[in-house]
């Protein structure tokens, strides 16, 4: 299980702003703000869900090549949530809520590429609850 991921941002405010809006509809709060000068001088951001799930981001180059991050959703609602915040706040559709049946029978998930271009995915694995 991975216990925390993390990645490098071009602009920090702008995608501060799309990870506050966007993981909130999957459960996750921004927690935490690390200090610059714990970080050599950089300003990191921290974020969390239910499940201790950590995601951080920090200002730097942007990773290249860009990332395929996929964050859990527990129903279909969720996902679809997340796919209308993350728009909403400045990110780009890649992908709209849906069955994907060529992953598997159950998987539902939705594609948005954030602020530097990578691509950020809900998904849940369960069928849709009627």
């Amino acid at each position: 299980m991975i216990d925390h991921i993390a990645l490098q941002v071009s602009d920090l405010k702008k995608s501060q702003h799309f990870y506050d809006k966007a993981l909130a509809a999957l459960g996750y709060k921004r927690l935490m703000e690390v200090p610059q000068e714990y970080e050599k001088g950089v300003l990191v951001f921290g974020w969390e869900d239910s499940n201790q799930t950590d995601f951080w981001i920090s200002e730097g180059l942007r990773n290249e090549p860009r990332l395929h991050i996929a964050f859990r959703a527990d129903n279909h609602e969720q996902v679809d949530e997340f796919y209308r915040a993350a728009l909403a706040a400045g990110g780009k559709d890649n992908g709209k809520p849906g069955l994907r049946p060529e992953y598997h029978e159950n998987y539902y998930g939705a594609f948005i590429l954030d602020p530097d271009g990578h691509n950020v995915e809900a998904v849940c694995h369960s069928p849709q609850n009627d």
